[in-house]
């Protein structure tokens, strides 16, 4: 799902990239770390509310916005949900202070 929002954000000309961890243990701190020296922010998108949220929060250490956009119940992320999450991250100005599980609930109750 990520990977198609990817592919349409880039037809779009938004500059966005795709890390998909292929093992969670051990955490790829180093690889997202390396990453935080080029990204302008990070969307985290899981199907529960955040549980690799924190680590990549940890990877980033501060340096751009980590934004969340989670599903629960066992319902898939569609497409064009997180692609809507992309644009919305590439047309506005991230605080880096903003909890994003907090900003993430915020949005979904809205």
């Amino acid at each position: 799902m990520a990977l198609s929002a990817v592919r349409s954000a880039r037809q779009m000309g938004i500059k966005v990239g795709l890390l998909r961890p292929v093992t969670l243990s051990p955490f790829p701190f180093q690889v997202i770390d390396q990453l935080a020296e080029r990204a302008s922010a990070f969307l985290v998108v899981e199907m529960n509310t955040g549980q690799m949220l924190n680590d990549v929060m940890l990877a980033v250490q501060g340096r751009v916005p980590v934004e969340f956009y989670g599903r629960t119940g066992g319902l898939v992320p569609f497409p064009n949900e997180i692609l809507d999450e992309i644009r919305r991250i590439s047309a506005s100005k991230l605080n880096i202070t903003t909890d994003p599980r907090m900003a993430w609930l915020d949005r979904a109750t809205a």
